[in-house]
């Protein structure tokens, strides 16, 4: 079976290797020459654990291959799926200029019958712009070709995507024909084999299925850290009220960690996207205005757990040492990430900010130049360090050395901003620790 994907960012390269590893013939497209030129090079432009064996396995098996020229392999293709990137414009919608520039793309080439799959995350509607543009296109040629246009959201973890798309816990798929279900089929039969769920409904169904997924997922961490301010006030724990809680069968454990807000590529966009979808339609997302408030309020708890143990003091001059850059470990990606939020804050105070993430320094280095100080390992971050942050939970950060870090520190002040540390080991060493929701 041949199939392109269009987009070769986290989604379009992802897929495109885990279906090239299941036997199919895949054709990943971009228009960043550069970055095709380096793939082909072996060279892999994102973090992704797993990833890079992956594509050199396949592409030395020559399942796996990559062009910037869609319309050169296009009419070799049953299905091609777009997996371009979809920023939101500065009112919160999803810009689909992209998506639609592939469609457009189709619609100039298409030679014979085709499923044309979006995968990226597109409001309801959207499956139906692309059939629009794609007949605006045949019609201008005088041709009529047929074709169906599909649904197929991602459900991705950054930092375990590989397995997330080998073994799901569902695969979402909108039809509007049984020919484009037959299709899609036998796409995804190596998991019906497996017995993992392929779901198959209406195109806007499966549209709404991805944004009403992330949405939930951080009402669930929103609401989490709302909890947890309020049990600081009135001398509650927040990880007994999860316990708590989670052991409900109804609620369940998973996303009820507090900590210093979400980030990423997904969250923060979906959200503020279906926000913006229900005004569009007349309908107001109350629940979800109120997520968004409490994460980006929730991204300044730090600061203002810093300044308060300062107890108005000017933090002017004082070093601050960061653990974690990324929105979360596993990944370099730092997209709406709280670290980013809490360096302006610091340096608009006139701190000196020294960091340290496993993956994500270049990715830091990128994107704010040289403001902060980038430390070869966590300890020589808290040389001389007024107070410690950590805002990512990585491994690595979990079971450090308090002893040598006492001693590299001036004032042993430890802000936990993911609650990950042992607060009886850090007392025994004479760390002064806050952290979220005690």
């Amino acid at each position: 079976m041949n199939i392109a994907i269009v987009g070769t960012g986290y989604v379009g390269l992802v897929s495109g290797t885990c279906f090239a590893e299941t036997g199919v013939n895949v054709t990943c497209v971009d228009v960043d020459a550069q970055k095709i030129e380096r793939l082909k090079n072996g060279e892999i432009p994102i973090y992704e654990p797993g990833l890079d064996q992956l594509v050199l396995k396949n592409v030395k098996a020559g399942r796996l291959k990559f062009t910037t020229d869609l319309a050169s392999v296009l009419n070799e293709q049953e299905i091609v799926f777009s997996a371009v990137g979809t920023p939101p414009d500065e009112d919160g919608s999803a810009d689909l200029k992209y998506v639609l520039q592939v469609a457009k793309t189709i619609g100039e080439n298409l030679n014979r019958y085709l499923v044309v799959v979006t995968k990226s995350t597109v409001p309801v509607g959207t499956a139906k712009k692309v059939r629009q543009t794609i007949e605006a296109e045949l019609q201008k040629r005088g041709v009529d070709i047929p074709f169906d246009v599909a649904s197929n959201p991602e459900f991705l973890k950054e930092g375990n995507a590989i397995k997330d798309f080998m073994s799901p816990d569902r695969v979402v798929v909108g039809v509007e024909s049984e020919k484009a279900q037959k299709t899609l089929t036998k796409l995804y039969k190596p998991f019906l084999i497996n017995n993992f769920r392929v779901i198959f409904m209406d195109i806007p169904s499966a549209e709404m299925t991805k944004y009403a997924a992330n949405s939930m997922l951080a009402t669930r961490i929103s609401f989490m850290n709302d909890i947890a301010n309020l049990c600081e006030r009135v001398g509650a724990d927040v990880n007994m009220v999860r316990a708590g809680i989670g052991s409900d069968t109804r609620i369940g454990r998973k996303f009820l960690y507090a900590g210093c807000g979400y980030g990423g590529s997904c969250f923060p966009k979906d959200v503020k996207a279906l926000i913006k979808t229900a005004d569009q339609n007349g309908y107001s997302m109350e629940v979800l205005k109120a997520v968004e408030r409490v994460n980006e309020k929730q991204k300044s708890v730090l600061f203002e757990k810093l300044q308060k143990a300062y107890q108005g003091e000017s933090l002017k001059g004082k070093t601050i040492a960061m653990w974690g850059l990324s929105f979360k470990p596993e990944t370099d990606d730092m997209r709406e990430s709280t670290a980013l939020v809490m360096i302006d804050k610091l340096l608009e105070a006139g701190c000196q900010v020294r960091v340290y993430d496993p993956i994500a320094m270049d990715e830091c280095r990128r994107r704010i130049g040289d403001k902060v100080i980038y430390c070869r390992d966590m300890y020589d971050a808290v040389l001389d360090a007024d107070a410690l942050l950590l805002l990512t939970e990585w491994k690595e950060f979990r079971l450090p050395t308090w002893g040598v870090i006492k001693k590299a520190m001036h004032r042993p002040l430890v802000i936990d901003g993911r609650n990950i540390f042992d607060v009886e080991e850090l007392d025994e060493n004479e760390f002064e620790y806050h952290c979220i929701g005690k």
